[in-house]
Order: C-alpha cells, then sequence, then structure tokens
C-alpha cells in the first residue's frame, strides 16, 4: 500500500529548522516561519455542481488554494497524482460511482494526518455515524452557509497544523500500558503501535493530560473541535467509541476510557 506524507512534511509552509549541524544537516528543532506560509491545500469532491461551484468559491474567498472533482473516481485519481499533497479533503457521501465512504477510507489508509470532511444532506444521520466509524473528522449538513463551511474547514485545518508543533517541554505521557510521545505524536500499548488519526490522538492526549478527571462533553468538544464549532456534541462519543475500538480490550466494557453517565468521560490511569 503506498503512502504519502503531508504537505508539512514536504513543504516548510509552517515549520522548518535554520540551524544546522557541522554536516550541513538540519537540526530538529521547528520555528514557526510565517514567512513561508504558503497556501493552505484542500481537495474537493463532489458531484453537484451548483454546490462544488458554492464551496469553491468560498473557500478560494477564505485563503484556500482548491483543487476541485465532481467523483470519487476522479478524487482518487487526483490525490495519487498529487501524491497526497493536500492539507484537508472535503467529500460528499452519495456520489454515482465510488462514494464518500469508500474514498475517505481509502485516503485515510494512505495519510493519519489530512484532515477529512463529509458533506451529508439532513436526512443522513446515520451516514454522519458511519463517516466518522471509517476515519472522518468531522461532517457538515447540507444547505449550510459560507460562514458555516469556512469555520468548519478552519477548525480541521487548525488541527492539522497542530499536529506538526512539537512539545519541547515534555516529549512523552505515560498511562499504564500507553506511552504517548509528543514529538512525534503517536501511541504505544504495550509497545505495540495504535494507528490513530489526528482527532483521536488529540482526544486521547486531552485524556491522558487530565488522568482520573471527568470531563463533560463539552469540556473536549471545545478543546478539540473550538468553541466555535457549529455541529453537535454526537461527534465527541462516535471519536470515543472509535478510540475505544483501537485501545480497548473488550470495547464493549472499557477499561481506560469510562463513561460518566449523563456527564461524559474520564481516563482510568491504572498506573
Amino acid at each position: 500500500m503506498t503512502t504519502f506524507p503531508s504537505p508539512q512534511e514536504t513543504q516548510p509552509w509552517a515549520y522548518a529548522s535554520r540551524q544546522t549541524d557541522n554536516n550541513g544537516q538540519a537540526l530538529n528543532t521547528p520555528i514557526l516561519l510565517l514567512e513561508m506560509i504558503t497556501m493552505k491545500r484542500i481537495l474537493i469532491c463532489e458531484d453537484e455542481d451548483t454546490i462544488r461551484e458554492f464551496v469553491v468559491i468560498n473557500l478560494k474567498r477564505a485563503g484556500y488554494d482548491v483543487v476541485d472533482v465532481n467523483c470519487g473516481e476522479a478524487a482518487l485519481e487526483t490525490f495519487e497524482s498529487e501524491h497526497g499533497n493536500f492539507d484537508i479533503v472535503l467529500l460528499d457521501i452519495m456520489m454515482p460511482g465510488i462514494d464518500g465512504f469508500t474514498v475517505c477510507k481509502k485516503i485515510r489508509e494512505k495519510s493519519s494526518t489530512i484532515g477529512i470532511i463529509m458533506l451529508t444532506a439532513r436526512t443522513q444521520e446515520m451516514d454522519k455515524v458511519s463517516g466518522l466509524m471509517i476515519g472522518a473528522d468531522d461532517y457538515i449538513t447540507k444547505p449550510f452557509s459560507p460562514s458555516e463551511l469556512t469555520a468548519r474547514v478552519d477548525a480541521i485545518y487548525r488541527r492539522v497544523c497542530m499536529s506538526f508543533i512539537k512539545n519541547e517541554k515534555q516529549s512523552v505521557i505515560e498511562s499504564g500500558p500507553f506511552v504517548l510521545n509528543l514529538k512525534s505524536r503517536t501511541v504505544t500499548k504495550n509497545g505495540a503501535p495504535i494507528e490513530l488519526t489526528q482527532v483521536e490522538y488529540q482526544i486521547l492526549e486531552f485524556f491522558m493530560n487530565n488522568k482520573n478527571t471527568a470531563l463533560d462533553r463539552a469540556s473536549i468538544l471545545n478543546h478539540i473541535w473550538g468553541e466555535s464549532y457549529y455541529g453537535d456534541d454526537k461527534i465527541v462519543d462516535v471519536n470515543i467509541r472509535r478510540i475505544r475500538m483501537k485501545i480497548e480490550e473488550e470495547p464493549s466494557s472499557p477499561k481506560y476510557i469510562i463513561t460518566i453517565w449523563g456527564y461524559g468521560y474520564k481516563w482510568n490511569d491504572t498506573q
């Protein structure tokens, strides 16, 4: 399976290192280079021309470098030909041929860091859950306003950016069999790596920074998705379910992420 590096790894658009060692090799010391920021790249896949044009126009106005296609096949071909060089992918679910779910799954297999947003209709409640369970980071319900569109996309873009900021004060967080590496943004359980999306990683980091503390859904939502998030708190529950499937021995009887009924969740530090 072909995997692609993220745009942040192939382009110094947000972070870079000007310091070098005696051999001229860049040191692993990230510094913010605002002057090197380039346009933010987004791939849009929507088969309805009017909706696609609406999205393209508004995201270009918001400063995004937009590539748009009208079917799932074209989305996968473009992602492949561009070597995965996108920060965000915006996918309609219901399309002829390859649907948005399939595109989402294939792109997520190639990149755990790219932001993926699904476009859904109001009547497609289960589609929202299904999209999140296969790796989407968020969903936008049609119809939507330009302000909601840009706010949701901007929130995902900020999260993608944050995934490449290295924490120099603390390198790891340990809890029971888990080690969360803040520099490489990876998680292991008993030494074995756990594949997480960036949203899942950030939720787990939030939990492990607040061990044995009950966290309400609103706090989790605001910390991960931001206070300006337009959606509902179901997205928290779906992501928790997905994380449990990856870290718990028995997801139906969780040992680490405990449900606080009527409130939220708690990370159970087993140390």
